[in-house]
């Protein structure tokens, strides 16, 4: 019996063996037939990651060294103390943090616009990872218990054939290792395009635009609301109201990027 079992392992073992030989070989194979792609710019890769950009790409799409007002100001600030600038230390927000991967300009913007098409769902994905890169420490350290994004209206996703803020959070999530709660705000009203309207119409046109979903109880936790631009923080400060009158004990916001004018 001792020998039936030791030959059992030697079997299994060298089947195993096969196998990762045969899935190391299929990789190689699809790397030479199909090398990886940047998915931003669409240059061959030398060699496959988890974060499929090319080192150019990942340099303009998350450019290092400018400073944000961490409650996140429709202006970048030129002086900040303890994170703040003067005009947030002046206005009621229900978020306590905002954690920008970038500026909403150049590569960074034609990178959220192409996200919010059918068709591109791999760079939004791309584009969490590289967030969770160089933002992740961070969010860990606020130490959320559960990320939640934005939510987009049904009529809004069904004519745009996709949701980049919903991939955007699962990826996040996953990579920080966060339960990602997707459903648990509803967009109850379909709102106009923040983009086209002015800073006062916009905390119109999203208030009362989102409820908590009936069978969640979320007392105490700290949540991670992620979007991919905020401009004003209309949207976001309607969304995170919604979360602490149902008992969340914070709100932080991530988003890939802080844009000055116009948006949300």
């Amino acid at each position: 019996m001792p020998e039936i079992v030791s030959n059992h392992k030697t079997r299994t073992t060298a089947l195993c063996g096969m196998r990762r030989a045969l899935r190391i070989g299929i990789k190689l194979a699809a790397d030479i037939l199909l090398p990886p792609q940047c998915a931003f710019c669409g240059k061959d890769l030398n060699t496959r990651s988890e974060i499929l950009l090319c080192p150019d790409c990942r340099k303009t799409l998350a450019a290092d060294g400018w400073q944000w007002c961490m409650r996140g100001s429709t202006k970048t600030p030129d002086a900040l103390e303890n994170g703040r600038c003067v005009h947030c230390q002046r206005v009621s927000l229900n978020y306590s943090a905002v954690l920008p991967l970038g500026q909403y300009r150049g590569e960074l913007r034609d990178a959220v616009l192409r996200m919010k098409k059918r068709h591109h769902d791999h760079l939004s994905t791309t584009m969490g990872r590289l967030y969770v890169l160089h933002r992740g420490h961070q969010i860990l350290g606020l130490k959320p218990d559960i990320a939640v994004p934005v939510p987009m209206h049904w009529k809004r996703q069904l004519t745009r054939g996709t949701n980049s803020a919903e991939i955007l959070a699962m990826e996040i999530a996953r990579n920080l290792g966060i339960p990602a709660v997707p459903r648990l705000l509803t967009r109850c009203r379909n709102t106009l395009p923040q983009k086209d309207l002015q800073p006062k119409e916009r905390i119109g046109n999203v208030r009362g635009a989102f409820r908590l979903t009936t069978g969640y109880a979320i007392q105490g936790a700290r949540v991670l609301l992620i979007d991919d631009i905020l401009t004003t923080g209309a949207t976001c400060r309607e969304t995170a109201g919604v979360l602490r009158r149902a008992g969340a004990r914070s709100v932080i916001v991530a988003v890939l990027a802080r844009a000055e004018g116009q948006g949300r």
